[in-house]
């Protein structure tokens, strides 16, 4: 496949051409991306024509529940799981919350441990460190303070007396920016006896998880951070949920999907989310039409079939390798930009080819003024501690000065980097 065509992609959010928000770049989408066209005809089709309750034997009923569940079977499909592994709830943190209630359930009076780390977002960090309440162990897999490296070699001696029973880490932090190596350390914790529960909200925008390569047992993602609503997405595999106690209704234990949703989910809301899997395959099918000599998109072009990359994980992959060589090309005079300067503390790696291109920057004063200073010069950005106020304070920062924190994701422009830029130079 060849480069991002950023043209195209960009032609998918309607945000990106909208008046109201014309000469001012987005750099605050770890804190919620925009949502691509797809999402939204699907949103303004479901409230127009099926807002009614799904799965009753009417017309409108039929193409509500339809819709919902086509959300379910092309998501599981890019990502590698099961169907009904896929679940969606009204946010991660509600999915966490609810998945460690059931851990609670499954740990109490029993000989177990869980493992935490003080790099994640305190959605996957606080409810595990409450299990405690109810004498379940907590042990802490800590960050260099220095760096917020989360150093594989770590997490082994917490698991060497072979009584942790789970592992608790994040794909990304939403501060530190570094791509923790989860085949490597889920591998680990499998070796161990023990289950995985990666947090990927702040990854999943740069890339879908591929299950399948990564091996984790639970993986928690948001919607809305992926291009689309505000869902919670969890992906769970059947051997560890079925060890868990449902918390749902009694009567939809048996439905795996259902298992861990206590709450019945935004119909509206689960069905615009095939309008993700839309975009990934929009995107690929360009790309690939592309790469063979093709012209025009759709999946039936003849010369698709000697792309080789037909299977929706593959497409999924394919598309996440665009995302990430096109995010890289664009960190890297940024980082250079940062190293050059005195006064700032850039958490996590210089490297572009290491982390998402999430910055969070440590100043010599508080944060939220210079994100304000930002504003003015066109750059929407964030300022604040961004619930990691953990690792934050393990790093020597104080939660209560903040960060200033810039992130983007693969619709981002070279022009729009560059206008940052400046925009640093004029204010810092």
């Amino acid at each position: 496949m060849t480069t991002l065509d950023i043209d195209f992609v960009r032609a998918r959010f309607p945000a990106l051409s909208e008046p109201s928000l014309a000469g001012q770049a987005f750099f605050e989408n770890a804190g919620g991306s925009y949502t691509c066209g797809a999402v939204i005809d699907r949103l303004f089709r479901f409230y127009h024509q099926r807002k009614v309750q799904p799965y009753a034997a009417y017309a409108a009923s039929h193409a509500a529940g339809a819709e919902m569940d086509e959300a379910r079977s092309r998501l599981a499909a890019l990502m590698g799981v099961d169907e009904d592994e896929l679940s969606f709830g009204p946010s991660t943190s509600a999915n966490t919350f609810v998945l460690a209630q059931a851990v609670r359930g499954w740990l109490k009076g029993r000989a177990g441990a869980v493992v935490v780390t003080d790099q994640d977002h305190e959605a996957n960090s606080g409810v595990w460190r409450r299990l405690a309440e109810d004498g379940i162990e907590i042990r802490e897999w800590k960050i260099d303070p220095d760096t917020g490296h989360l150093d594989p070699a770590g997490l082994v001696p917490l698991l060497a007396d072979g009584q942790v029973r789970l592992v608790c880490f994040p794909h990304c932090s939403n501060v530190v920016g570094e791509i923790n190596p989860v085949a490597e350390i889920c591998a680990t914790v499998r070796a161990a006896g023990a289950f995985s529960c990666v947090d990927g909200v702040s990854y999943a925008p740069h890339g879908l998880p591929d299950m399948g390569a990564l091996g984790a047992d639970v993986y928690l993602f948001s919607a809305y951070k992926t291009y689309g609503p505000h869902q919670g997405l969890m992906l769970i595999r059947r051997a560890f949920a079925g060890m868990l106690p449902a918390q749902g209704h009694f009567f939809n234990a048996d439905v795996l999907f259902k298992r861990l949703t206590p709450a019945g989910p935004d119909h509206a809301q689960v069905a615009a989310c095939a309008g993700m899997a839309d975009y990934i395959d929009e995107v690929h099918v360009h790309h690939a039409a592309a790469a063979v000599g093709g012209g025009g998109a759709g999946e039936a072009h003849p010369r698709l079939a000697a792309a080789g990359i037909a299977g929706p994980v593959d497409r999924n992959r394919a598309v996440h390798r665009l995302m990430r060589e096109h995010e890289i090309r664009l960190l890297r005079p940024l980082l250079d930009q940062l190293a050059g300067r005195r006064g700032i503390r850039l958490l996590g790696p210089r490297q572009a080819e290491l982390r998402a291109p999430t910055l969070a920057i440590a100043l010599d004063r508080p944060a939220a003024p210079v994100a304000a200073a930002l504003a003015a010069q066109g750059i929407m950005a964030g300022a604040g501690d961004f619930y990691a106020v953990r690792p934050l304070a393990a790093m020597g920062v104080d939660p209560a000065q903040g960060v200033l924190r810039l992130s983007f994701v693969h619709y981002t422009s070279e022009a729009e980097v560059a206008q940052l830029m400046l925009a640093l130079d004029a204010v810092l």
